[in-house]
């Protein structure tokens, strides 16, 4: 049976990225044996209302806050391709990429796995890589899959696993609810936080907050640009 090398893949608008989303690509670098990690921003997502902060920005904020940090990787392709972003385009290129010599986990929130279903060719997304759920303060627990659409509950009826070595002994298909460390902070929030005026320190990395000041981020008209 092969082993394979696992990918993982972190996408996110990361409106501004924030430690909520760092400590869990942290701590999941630290459970499951990633051979490389991701950090994907999203250009033009389909599902839901456009960044404030332009690509250029996010891309910048997400460099910064991972530049002190071997474990961790930026791609830009999301951000590169024109139009609207689609996660399978973007499994289908990491797919030929690594020509089938390594598994790709697909990280995401539990909300957005229960959203799933609306995905752009979703059913695919299962032959192109295992997906890696992780919970959220505001989102009911994973683990409670009868509150689930039932058209997700068929269509993962069989996938799920409990162990994440498990997801090296297949290409894709697999799905894993990884236990992180629930930081109540949202992007939402810092946004607002921002906008009136108020302190984002200790919510985000001093680098990104540094940032946001420099190029007006978020604080009136120059924050959607």
């Amino acid at each position: 049976m092969t082993d394979y090398s696992l990918i993982g893949i972190y996408g996110g608008t990361f409106d501004p990225v924030h430690y909520g989303h760092l400590r869990v690509a942290e701590e999941l670098v630290d459970t499951i044996a990633f051979d490389q990690f991701f950090f994907v921003p999203a250009g033009e997502p389909r599902l839901r209302e456009a960044p404030i902060a332009s690509k250029y920005h996010r891309t910048r904020m997400v460099a910064l806050s991972i530049q002190n940090n071997p474990r961790f990787s930026l791609d830009k392709r999301e951000i590169k391709r024109a139009g609207v972003s689609a996660t399978v385009e973007s499994l289908r290129e990491y797919h030929a990429e690594y020509n089938g010599k390594a598994a790709l986990c697909f990280i995401m929130g539990a909300d957005t796995f229960l959203k799933i279903h609306h995905w752009h060719h979703w059913l695919e997304i299962f032959q192109l890589c295992h997906l890696v759920i992780v919970d959220r303060p505001d989102s009911m627990r994973m683990m409670d899959r009868r509150n689930f659409p039932p058209v997700i509950q068929d269509a993962c009826a069989s996938r799920w696993i409990t162990c994440p070595t498990d997801l090296t002994s297949q290409f894709s298909g697999m799905i894993y609810i990884a236990e992180t460390t629930l930081l109540d902070i949202s992007a939402t929030r810092i946004r607002n936080l921002i906008a009136a005026d108020k302190s984002i320190r200790y919510l985000l990395p001093e680098a990104v907050s540094d940032y946001i000041k420099t190029h007006h981020l978020y604080s009136g008209e120059n924050g959607f640009k």
